[in-house]
């Protein structure tokens, strides 16, 4: 059974949420301050985070910001519908995805199995594969990126994009495709998520190799 940490202020959705997650299959431990979240997210005893934004004592934020130094656990943030500035700010600091408020609980367990998914993968792979592209190497089982030999600290979405991305190397590949294959959910009109993760692995890599073609994807170029 997958454990869940909820960290979320708001008493009555962390019960609602629980007994939904339970019948899911899920086990949910909640907690109601950003501190104490944390504490608990640092243990390693939970697979994966729903981490709200406003929350007492440590906003989500710096939850995250202090989380990602030590821990590559996933993370969902629950943000504010139609903020785009909290969606964006949580990508840029190492969520692998997020929900709006109020959500869905259905896709929030749509979310929540997609990003297990994909974790289980990386647990799992067993490619030695290696991919090379001018200064920019790639270890595909030891999921590590290195620009001139120095690592580059990417996220789990950041790594998968970067790893599809040099094997087609030169050639466009589709948005959908990428949606599909990186964040496990078809492409929406609405969903800014995918060009968040690329705009972060442009800026990680340094160089100016990605390149948007409009209403298409995206293209690794090589010299």
């Amino acid at each position: 059974m997958n454990k869940i940490l909820l960290i979320d202020d708001d008493e009555e959705l962390c019960e609602l949420v629980s007994e939904y997650l339970s019948v899911e299959g899920f086990e949910v431990e909640a907690v109601h301050d950003g501190e104490k979240g944390l504490n608990l997210a640092r243990e390693g005893r939970h697979s994966l985070v729903i981490l709200d934004v406003m929350l007492p004592k440590k906003n989500g934020f710096d939850v995250l910001r202090e989380l990602r130094e030590s821990s590559k656990i996933p993370v969902l943030m629950l943000t504010a519908k139609g903020d785009d500035m909290e969606r964006i700010v949580g990508l840029e600091i190492g969520a692998d995805d997020y929900l709006p408020k109020p959500f869905n609980p259905r896709e929030l367990v749509a979310r929540l199995r997609a990003i297990l998914r994909r974790a289980q993968n990386e647990l799992t792979e067993a490619s030695n594969e290696k991919l090379k592209v001018d200064e920019i190497e790639v270890s595909v089982s030891a999921r590590s990126a290195k620009r001139n030999s120095e690592e580059i600290p990417l996220t789990s979405v950041e790594f998968d994009l970067l790893v599809i991305l040099l094997r087609n190397a030169g050639n466009v590949v589709k948005k959908e495709d990428l949606s599909l294959q990186v964040l496990d959910r078809r492409l929406s009109p609405f969903d800014r998520s995918l060009d968040m993760h690329v705009s972060n692995l442009r800026k990680k890599l340094e160089n100016d190799r990605i390149k948007t073609i409009r209403s298409v994807g995206y293209i690794y170029t090589i010299e």
